[in-house]
């Protein structure tokens, strides 16, 4: 009797010793590395269960656990296995306990893009439409919707901004500013795997929107700008005519002064824009003398729009421009510009840059 229950409890102990045993195996397993040498991106399509997702990672030999023991692991100690459908980042050094904290925590990865200053809305929309991560939606009507704080912008205040993505006041919403072209902050913008590029444009207006008020409010005084819409265009001429960080705050002195002077901007990006899509690189004397909109050889003031998207360095420099004297610039053929303060001083700098003698 006293030999049958030393075997008893003999077996067990043993019994309890192969289940720790067990344990610290299956433990062992999924808290193994992943075998992936490189950073790789694993989408969730919506419906995928944990056991399926292990099967998939085991199939494209990412891990090497057994379908035994995915199952126990997955029913008796994984913290969770309410995984969500995204696209995720696998890293190397991960194990797959890691993975599924990342999986149901919904820790999608982040794509990027980059929206650039100087560019127009149309070439935004190429860039968005190319990049094969982003569901391109935009048709007239979703673009309507992304703006809806231009009322605002145009100095409209008895209207309510909405922070929303669309669909509050998105009729009427651009009454007041019939061209989007402008409306949005150039930026780098992250998103998820399969974001609309509507809600891209729409993040970029309200960021927008939310920066120049700001500005706005801090702007230099006397300033020949009636209302954040004008402070908008004038900063995407500014993008437009230099790539020189150090000279935007002086180009906006320029165009500040002749304002206030009441003169013609006569800059030639607003005059390229006017002419549109049959733009063929080289602007003749014909092209200054017709009379357009942004025609601003020929008309007094800004253009009715912004004539690209600012970023906001542009932005600043409209708003708190250098007090200087010049009047007049002209390409120097390296990016940079000759500044003068008279006719003559300009007539002379546009000889030796551009003419050449």
């Amino acid at each position: 009797m006293k030999r049958l229950l030393i075997l008893s409890i003999t077996f067990v102990i043993l019994l309890c010793l192969s289940g720790v045993a067990g344990v610290f195996y299956v433990i062992d397993k999924v808290q193994a590395p992943l075998r992936i040498e490189q950073n790789t991106l694993f989408s969730i399509e919506r419906g995928g269960n944990a056991y399926r997702t292990v099967k998939r990672l085991r199939n494209e030999e990412v891990t090497t656990i057994s379908p035994l023991i995915a199952k126990v692991w997955l029913r008796f100690f994984a913290q969770s296995t309410d995984i969500k459908s995204g696209t995720y980042m696998l890293q190397p050094g991960q194990s797959l306990a890691d993975a599924f904290a990342t999986f149901t925590n919904g820790d999608e990865y982040l794509f990027s893009v980059s929206l650039v200053e100087g560019l127009t809305l149309a070439q935004w929309q190429d860039t968005l439409k190319g990049n094969g991560e982003i569901q391109f939606d935009l048709t007239e009507r979703t673009l309507a919707q992304t703006v809806s704080h231009s009322m605002l912008l145009a100095g409209n205040t008895s209207v309510t901004a909405t922070t929303t993505s669309g669909s509050e006041n998105s009729e009427g919403c651009c009454d007041s500013i019939k061209n989007p072209e402008g409306l949005y902050l150039a930026d780098t913008y992250f998103f998820t795997k399969g974001t609309k590029a509507s809600e891209i444009l729409t993040r970029a207006n309200k960021a927008l929107f939310e920066f120049l008020m700001i500005e706005w409010k801090n702007r230099d005084t006397d300033l020949p700008l009636s209302t954040p819409y004008e402070a908008l265009i004038l900063a995407s001429i500014i993008e437009k005519e230099t790539a020189v960080p150090e000279e935007r705050d002086l180009i906006a002195g320029v165009f500040v002064n002749r304002l206030n002077k009441k003169m013609r901007l006569q800059t030639d990006p607003t005059v390229i824009y006017g002419i549109g899509p049959t733009f063929d690189g080289n602007i003749t004397r014909k092209h200054l003398r017709t009379a357009t909109p942004y025609n601003t050889y020929v008309i007094k003031g800004l253009p009715p729009t912004p004539i690209a998207m600012a970023g906001k360095a542009a932005i600043k420099a409209a708003l708190s421009p250098r007090t200087t004297d010049a009047l007049y610039f002209v390409a120097k053929g390296d990016g940079s510009h000759q500044f003068s303060n008279t006719l003559e001083e300009h007539n002379a700098a546009v000889r030796q840059f551009q003419l050449k003698r």
